[in-house]
C-alpha cells in the first residue's frame, strides 16, 4: 500500500493575549475556576482588523512548506479544514490561501468537521494519496471563533476557552521517488518524512447537532437590523440547553473517544499499550486527565495540555505536537506512536494514528 508521509508542520498564533484573569473578570466566573477547572491560563486572540483565517493559514502554510523543503508549485492539493467563520461567508478560504502561497498547480477544496477537523482531513487526504489521486497536499486550518463568544452568556461558558491560531501539514506519497521534473527531485518524500500517516476512525451522533448554534446569520435568520438589535444576542454562539447537553454528552463522550481511538489503533496494527503520545482537543483539565488515564498513558509525559492556547478548533493537534517536540526533554521522539484525537460539536469524535520518525 502507498505510504503517506507527513513531511512538514507549521503553526501560527497571533501576539495578542487574553489571560484567565481577564476572562474571569469579563464573565464573573472565579479566576481559579477559569485557570484550574477550565484549564485556561491564557489564550491568543486576533485584533479585529488583523489575522483573519486566510492570513493565519498562509503564515502557517509557509512554515510547513519550509519544514518540508517543498516548493508550493509542487502541490497538487490545498485543503482548508478550519473554522467556517472566516474572512467572508460562502467563500473559499482554500482558494485564497493557495493563491497567496503560490500553489498555482494545486486545486483547492475545503473539509469542515468543526473541532474534529484535523484527524478527519488527514484521513481524507491520505485516502486520496493512497488512491493515486494526488501526490502532494497541504492541509491548512485556522480559527478565530473567539470573536463569536459572549462572556456574558453563562450558557456558552464551555466555549470561553476558544482561542485563535492556525496550523498546516504537508503530506505526500512516500512510496515513489520524485521524478526528474519535480522541484523536490533531489530529496524525495521518503527522505524528508517526519512521520507516517496510518489509519483513522470516526463516530457521529447527530442528536447533538442543534446543541451549539449561532442563532442568526444563516438562512433561517439572515442578518438584519432586528437580529443585530435583538435583546438576546443572535450573532454569538449559544447553547440553548447547557444542562441537557452536558448530561447527554456525559453518557457517551468518553466511550466515543475511546472507541475511535481503539478502532484507529487496531486498524493501524496497534493497541493502547503502544501509545507514546496523544494530541487531543483542549478540554477541561479533569476530563483531559481522565481520558488520558483511560487510554493508559502518562498525562505528564505523553500529552501536552494547551492551557496557554485554549481551544483553537482543529489547530489543537498541531499545537500539541509542536510543543511536545520543543519540550525539554522532548515528549515526542522518533519511533513514537502518536494519536490525533478530537471531537467537534455536532457531535463527531475522530482519531488518526501517526508514526513519528524524526
Amino acid at each position: 500500500m502507498t505510504e503517506v508521509a507527513l513531511t512538514g508542520l507549521g503553526t501560527y498564533v497571533p501576539d495578542e493575549v487574553v489571560t484567565g484573569e481577564e476572562i474571569a473578570n469579563a464573565s464573573g466566573i472565579p479566576e481559579h475556576v477559569v485557570v484550574e477547572k477550565m484549564g485556561l491560563r491564557e489564550k491568543r486572540v486576533c485584533p479585529s482588523d488583523d489575522d483573519h483565517a486566510t492570513d493565519m493559514s498562509a503564515k502557517a502554510a509557509e512554515r510547513a512548506l519550509a519544514d518540508a523543503d517543498l516548493d508550493p508549485a509542487d502541490l497538487d492539493l490545498v485543503c482548508y479544514h478550519g473554522s467556517e467563520y472566516k474572512d467572508h461567508v460562502v467563500w473559499s478560504a482554500a482558494a485564497n490561501v493557495a493563491d497567496r502561497i503560490g500553489a498555482g498547480n494545486a486545486y483547492a477544496t475545503e473539509s469542515y468537521t468543526l473541532c474534529a477537523g484535523a484527524p478527519i482531513a488527514l484521513r481524507q487526504v491520505a485516502a486520496q494519496i493512497r488512491a493515486g489521486d494526488v501526490e502532494r497536499a497541504l492541509l491548512v486550518a485556522a480559527s478565530r471563533e473567539e470573536d463569536l463568544v459572549d462572556y456574558g452568556n453563562e450558557r456558552s461558558s464551555f466555549m470561553f476557552n476558544f482561542g485563535s491560531g492556525a496550523s498546516a501539514f504537508v503530506v505526500e506519497t512516500a512510496s515513489q521517488p520524485a521524478s526528474d521534473t519535480d522541484v523536490a527531485a533531489d530529496r524525495p518524500a521518503s527522505e524528508r518524512a517526519r512521520a507516517l500517516v496510518r489509519e483513522s476512525a470516526a463516530i457521529t451522533d447527530g442528536s447533538f447537532s442543534m446543541d451549539v448554534v449561532m442563532p442568526a446569520g444563516g438562512s433561517k435568520h439572515p442578518p438584519s437590523r432586528e437580529t443585530v438589535d435583538a435583546e438576546e444576542p443572535m450573532h454569538t454562539l449559544d447553547v440553548p440547553d447547557p444542562e441537557g447537553m452536558k448530561e447527554r454528552l456525559g453518557e457517551v463522550s468518553l466511550q466515543n473517544y475511546l472507541d475511535v481511538a481503539d478502532d484507529a489503533l487496531d486498524a493501524s496494527g496497534y493497541d493502547r499499550s503502544d501509545l507514546d503520545f496523544v494530541a487531543v482537543t483542549h478540554m477541561k483539565r479533569s476530563f483531559h486527565e481522565y481520558l488520558l488515564d483511560e487510554l493508559g498513558v502518562d498525562v505528564s509525559t505523553a500529552s501536552y495540555y494547551l492551557d496557554e492556547y485554549g481551544h483553537v478548533q482543529s489547530v489543537d493537534q498541531a499545537l500539541a505536537v509542536e510543543e511536545a517536540l520543543a519540550s525539554d526533554p522532548p515528549r515526542l521522539e522518533g519511533g513514537d506512536v502518536v494519536l490525533f484525537l478530537a471531537a467537534g460539536t455536532g457531535y463527531t469524535w475522530a482519531a488518526t494514528v501517526i508514526e513519528w520518525l524524526d
